[in-house]
């Protein structure tokens, strides 16, 4: 790709890009998000077409004016958000588009041909007439590679694949992009997690405000100058410091013997003033469960929860948040913001009372607490009218968890507080929440990333199968302790003090 150029109105996605791919490598990008990344994979799977510049593939210069287009160029790309079709069989998900699978094919014949491309990415011991859905993310995950492959595509690009997945099946994602290289196909992988680059990748090209880099080896590159590279800067301190020794204020959030769908036994904890308590576990660890339960988003079979010595109901997310119990939800686009309203909108989605006076609307109110919020988390004020589906993941995550501030939350509740963020965007929002702790909000979180919860929580409590596996002091906990935990080998179960 040379000299790409896209322009959206004013605003210049794409300034004179250049990009390459050689056979059998696998490439990364990497950048903040709205540096251009995305751009560049919509103009190599046909949503997209350059303003400017040519694409050259195998030395031919191509036209990529739409999806059919990129499938016969030999480009194939699995998006974030999956595009199996649940109700389907995998086998018919793995020909799924495919003009070569013909007309007249039988269920059994379909599924005979399927085989030879699930083995390819691991996945030989599924039934390729199962329905789609029954199979896990990851699984489908490997099913839409199968089909990339089934197309014989040669340049195929994930973009973050691994972002909702499990250690272990992470593990299966990466040994398959591994495969597909060795075959000699090109693989561009997309990800925010800089450990993945440099365990996967050759090179990587690097995209800031639009343009790119010359492609680095990432045998002579380290994680600090990647990230120097994507932010234009150095990035000193990715987490707050923690004060050794800090005492905490009184108990904010008693959680007891909490019991819900997801949880395999009841869980105590306690959280308390200016403390940031942090729950580790995989995908289906039961830390969304729980949260969702002391929430009130989950009905609670037994347990209580009680704020400030006050028993507070269960089942009810509407007299959790009037008592002061805000909840991020882990998928933003879901049910943590509206997409089609703006920023200030969004902003005092959650405290509607106060900008509503005698139940009619007050803008001017609106747009004054819309402000205050915006400032407090570090958002442009000047975007407050942008729509919130057209911000970058960092700029939507400060709207999803700003808007729990009109409130004035007593606890904040976060599923997954960094999910599909950029390295500069996650130390802006720990930030945040380590200056919310010290003003003394009492914060409990959970996370896939071992790292984050080690970085950023004062106390760790780590799950492994909906059972609270134990619970530490960070300070107390390395890196092969937490990950021990989480993955739960033989013997590594502890009595649990919260």
């Amino acid at each position: 790709m040379t000299d790409i150029t896209k322009s959206f109105g004013a605003v210049h996605a794409l300034k004179g890009v250049h990009f390459e791919l050689r056979a059998g490598e696998v490439m990364a990008l990497a950048g903040e998000n709205g540096a251009g990344k995305s751009t560049l994979v919509k103009m190599l799977s046909g949503i997209h077409r350059p303003d400017s510049g040519e694409i050259r593939i195998n030395g031919e210069q191509v036209d990529i004016h739409s999806s059919r287009r990129s499938a016969e160029v030999g480009v194939a790309v699995v998006q974030q958000e999956l595009s199996v079709v649940p109700t389907m069989t995998v086998a018919e998900n793995v020909f799924l588009g495919n003009a070569s699978s013909g007309q007249n094919w039988s269920g059994r014949r379909l599924a005979a041909r399927a085989r030879e491309h699930l083995k390819t990415v691991g996945l030989d011991y599924v039934d390729p007439q199962t329905p789609a859905g029954t199979l896990s993310v990851a699984e489908q995950q490997l099913v839409e590679v199968a089909r990339m492959i089934a197309r014989d595509a040669r340049i195929l690009i994930l973009d973050e694949p691994t972002a909702a997945l499990s250690d272990t099946e992470i593990e299966r994602v990466k040994a398959v992009v591994k495969g597909v290289a060795a075959e000699g196909r090109s693989v561009i992988y997309v990800t925010h997690r800089l450990g993945e680059i440099f365990e996967l990748a050759n090179r990587v090209t690097v995209f800031r405000n639009g343009e790119s880099s010359e492609p680095l080896e990432t045998a002579e590159l380290n994680v600090e100058g990647l990230i120097t590279k994507m932010l234009g800067r150095r990035l000193e301190n990715m987490f707050p410091e923690r004060v050794p020794g800090r005492t905490f204020g009184e108990t904010v959030l008693s959680v007891s013997r909490i019991a819900a769908a997801g949880l395999a036994e009841p869980i105590s904890l306690e959280v308390r003033a200016g403390e940031i308590v942090g729950l580790a576990g995989q995908v289906g660890s039961g830390a969304t469960p729980l949260l969702e339960a002391i929430a009130g988003a989950r009905h609670s079979d037994s347990g209580s929860v009680t704020l400030v010595g006050k028993r507070v109901k269960t089942g009810n997310q509407h007299t959790a948040i009037r008592e002061g119990i805000a909840y991020c939800s882990g998928d933003r686009k879901r049910d943590g913001m509206f997409g089609i309203r703006p920023v200030s909108e969004n902003l005092t989605s959650a405290s509607l009372a106060r900008v509503t006076p005698g139940g009619w609307l007050n803008r001017a109110r609106e747009r004054r607490m819309g402000t205050e919020i915006a400032q407090a988390f570090s958002f442009d004020t000047k975007r407050l009218k942008a729509l919130a589906s057209t911000l970058s993941g960092g700029n939507q995550q400060k709207i999803v968890l700003g808007k729990w501030l009109g409130i004035e939350p007593r606890v904040l509740l976060i599923d997954e507080p960094t999910r599909g963020v950029d390295v500069g965007a996650r130390a802006e929002i720990y930030r945040h929440l380590r200056k919310l702790a010290d003003e003394g909000l009492a914060i409990l979180f959970a996370s896939s990333d071992a790292q984050e919860v080690l970085g950023l929580a004062d106390r760790i409590g780590s799950l492994y199968r909906g059972r609270l596996v134990a619970f530490r002091d960070a300070e107390d906990v390395d890196y092969a302790q937490l990950t021990a935990d989480i993955t739960h080998p033989a013997g590594a179960r502890e009595e649990v003090a919260s």
